[in-house]
């Protein structure tokens, strides 16, 4: 594996130009899947005015191992994943874009790195929505994260009989947000499986009107 197994891998877009958008969503597929994906699933959140961009992970897989395992077990895949969202947000950023105009939105995989880089990189975000995953590593530290998301709005769904995610992670995950000032908005869904609902697309939905992800 080389150092940066992510770079050069192709970003769909669909939508509004960056230049011209009032919002950007950056969809980030999970294990196995695909940035195509991410763009059908765009579909149901669609808005002309805003723009989506999708990366494609190298091999349809972020990093190698479970979520749950030790950081340095899934490097140097996961600086390399991290990296993808920081070179989309520099980009938009230049396109008039600022992060608090953007949204990261993953599934799985992509949710665990969507949350995973929003507490890396605190600050203020249009939103952040993680539908089933958490926080990336064999155990969370809070003291690791410092800084402020200065009241972004947070989505985070999960079934709570998940098999790919612990309902504890997701809850632990919740708490260390909330402790980096964003507004949570834990939703848990009794025996829904690993996938996604109408609910949180709706989530999703206000959350582009600015509404943030909670009721």
């Amino acid at each position: 594996m080389t150092d940066d197994p992510h770079a050069g891998q192709p970003v769909l877009q669909r939508g509004a130009r960056p230049a011209e958008a009032r919002l950007a969503i950056i969809l980030v597929h999970g294990r196995g899947g695909a940035a195509a994906e991410m763009i059908d699933l765009s579909g149901q959140f669609f808005d002309p005015a805003v723009a989506y961009l999708a990366p494609q992970a190298a091999g349809h897989t972020w990093y190698p191992y479970s979520f749950l395992s030790p950081l340095e077990q899934n490097e140097p895949a996961l600086g390399s994943a991290l990296n993808v969202i920081t070179t989309l947000l520099a980009s938009l950023e230049e396109q008039g874009v600022g992060a608090e105009r953007a949204v990261l939105l993953g599934f799985s995989q992509g949710a665990c790195l969507s949350l995973e880089y929003a507490a890396r990189h605190p600050r203020r975000y249009a939103g952040i929505a993680a539908l089933s995953g958490g926080l990336i590593g064999a155990a969370i530290d809070p003291r690791t994260y410092a800084g402020s998301l200065v009241g972004t709005p947070v989505l985070l769904g999960c079934s709570d009989r998940d098999a790919h995610v612990p309902l504890a992670r997701v809850q632990e995950s919740a708490r260390v947000l909330e402790q980096l000032g964003a507004r949570v908005d834990e939703r848990i869904y009794p025996g829904m499986g690993h996938t996604i609902n109408d609910d949180e697309l709706r989530a999703v939905r206000r959350m582009m009107r600015g509404d943030g992800a909670v009721d």
